[in-house]
């Protein structure tokens, strides 16, 4: 029997060297195929491109109205303030003594016919307010002149009709604001007198034109818009005489409704459009007046001064809608603080019977605004 021959060692050491490299190449295939999908997971995302946004739509502040806001409130203050002088001139001290003492003798008032006077007046107002949430505060100046006249319609019953005109100058410096307003205003007041007891009412009816102008940095926007005032006031008095001088206590109730109408602005940057504007304001007035006179050389010098406690029992400032393109803001108006005073004082010289120089000076105190007026008149009877 013959057997097969034993491979030799050279054919065995082949076949080895052989398996041993296809296992070396399995094993890189394998490791390079699990290292693929590692590196592509390593791989970042690409960032993407932000879409650009549109330019921001421009919005309104409350602030590019201030002169709106301030001519508002200056429409209400001229309204009291005049509807204040016309109760005075129906019940003012010295008033009352011209009245029932008309002829400087004591003769009685009802041997007397009726007597008619007319007046007139130049005054000037300087005022300011201060910064009230949004509103940054003001500074306003009015010049004005009054001319009336007046009866005596039966004894103890008196009545008067007079015209004010004037012009005022707003200025809102920390705004970049001003603006001016122009008012007419026709009062009408009328007392009864019976023993030392006066009523007296005054009404008052204005309209105007206001004229704003901003400074947007890029040109002025100016606008121009129409004002209205109404107002109504009531006061009783009672006159007590210490011979040649008075003590007058005083009560009152005033109502005043002030508006401006609607506007848009032209020219400048961002000219905004705005709604109409109503202040309505109800107070309660309560003092005295005090004064004195002397007589020397047919002449009749009064030298008088007054307070007032003031409490405003009712404000009402309606929104104005501030709009700017699509946008669009809502504004609250300012008003007085609730409680203020009044003072002032006078100096009259009577020339004759029938001829009359004065000066007044009355004074409103808040605590976020002051006014101060002087006034210069001559009133003339027959």
């Amino acid at each position: 029997m013959c057997w097969p021959s034993r491979p030799s060692r050279t054919t065995e050491s082949g076949v080895s060297r052989w398996l041993a490299t296809a296992v070396a190449i399995a094993l890189v295939l394998g490791l390079t195929m699990a290292a693929v999908p590692a590196a592509h997971a390593q791989t970042p995302a690409p960032t993407p491109t932000p879409t650009p946004l549109p330019s921001p739509t421009p919005i309104p502040t409350p602030t590019m109205i201030n002169s709106d806001v301030s001519s508002g409130a200056a429409v209400a203050n001229l309204g009291s303030s005049f509807l204040e002088r016309l109760g005075n001139q129906a019940s003012g001290g010295f008033n009352r003594i011209s009245r029932s003492n008309s002829g400087g003798g004591g003769a009685s008032e009802a041997a007397e016919g009726p007597q008619f006077r007319a007046w007139g007046e130049a005054y000037g107002i300087s005022a300011t307010t201060g910064a009230q949430g949004f509103y940054v505060g003001d500074r306003r100046q009015t010049w004005g002149g009054v001319a009336g006249i007046g009866a005596r319609v039966a004894p103890g019953v008196n009545v008067g009709f007079s015209v004010d005109q004037s012009g005022t100058a707003i200025d809102v410096p920390l705004a970049f604001q001003s603006a001016t307003l122009d008012l007419t205003q026709l009062g009408f007041n009328a007392s009864v007198d019976k023993g030392p007891w006066t009523w007296a009412v005054a009404l008052v009816h204005g309209f105007g034109r206001v004229n704003s102008n901003r400074d947007t940095g890029q040109g002025f926007a100016t606008a121009g818009y129409n004002a209205q005032i109404d107002g109504a006031l009531t006061e009783l008095s009672y006159y007590w005489n210490i011979d040649q001088s008075r003590i007058v206590p005083k009560a009152a109730f005033e109502y005043v409704r002030a508006s401006t109408g609607s506007f848009q602005e032209v020219g400048g940057l961002d000219p905004v459009m705005a709604s109409g504007a109503t202040v309505e304001r109800s107070r309660v007035l309560i003092g005295a007046e005090v004064g004195h006179y002397w007589i020397f050389d047919r002449k009749i010098l009064d030298l008088s001064a007054y307070g007032k406690f003031v409490d405003n029992v009712a404000q009402n400032f309606g929104s104005i809608i501030v709009s700017l393109g699509p946008q669009s803001i809502a504004v609250q108006g300012i008003g007085e603080s609730q409680y203020g005073a009044d003072a002032g004082a006078s100096a009259s010289l009577s020339l004759s019977n029938t001829a009359r120089l004065y000066l007044n000076y009355d004074g409103r105190f808040r605590s976020a605004m002051q006014s101060h007026q002087g006034t210069v008149g001559v009133e003339l009877k027959w």
